[in-house]
């Protein structure tokens, strides 16, 4: 897939693991408020070989509890851990102005303000504190870059490219990084 083409398929969430002994799932949602992940009807694993429906049954840190249909035991609620979890596109609204699927991040080429190629959009993480962007650099190296207005200042899904301002210290915290390994 061309980073301008969007992909097909969203991943709305993944299942974390087993809750009680009652077949009951957590899962961790992808979607913008995490009740969403139920709006879309049922979901899929990337390779659309398996199915599932499910309904939400309570709340957990950073998670959903929820009960999936046609699994009622601790093992096999255990056994869908690290399940990612896919809608087709069109079923999901289309993103406000200055939003963004990650889906659609990953991929494009980065560039700075005068248009010396940087790398490509690797991946968007969110551990809490807002999200980052994963930076895979011309030269192997990767960095991770606050995803803010300031930092990454463009970004045009059209053309397959976004614009960013790295912070200065970016590339020697790199450095550091690669010297301490």
């Amino acid at each position: 897939m061309s980073a301008s083409a969007p992909s097909a398929r969203i991943c709305v969430g993944q299942f974390a693991g087993a809750h009680g002994v009652r077949g009951l799932v957590r899962l961790k949602p992808f979607t913008a408020a995490a009740e969403d992940v139920v709006r879309y009807g049922p979901v899929e694993t990337e390779d659309a070989a398996r199915r599932f429906a499910f309904e939400i049954v309570g709340h957990a840190k950073g998670a959903l509890i929820v009960r999936v249909d046609g699994v009622s035991e601790r093992d096999a609620a255990a056994a869908l851990a690290g399940t990612r979890l896919y809608v087709a596109r069109e079923r999901l609204p289309a993103p406000a102005p200055d939003e963004y699927y990650h889906a659609d991040l990953i991929g494009l080429a980065v560039a700075a303000p005068d248009g010396t190629t940087l790398g490509t959009i690797r991946a968007v993480h969110d551990f809490g504190a807002g999200d980052l962007v994963e930076l895979e650099l011309v030269d192997g190296r990767a960095v991770m870059v606050p995803f803010t207005r300031a930092v990454v200042t463009e970004i045009d899904l059209a053309r397959g490219r976004a614009v960013a301002v790295l912070p200065a210290d970016a590339l020697d915290d790199t450095a550091k990084a690669e010297d301490a390994a």
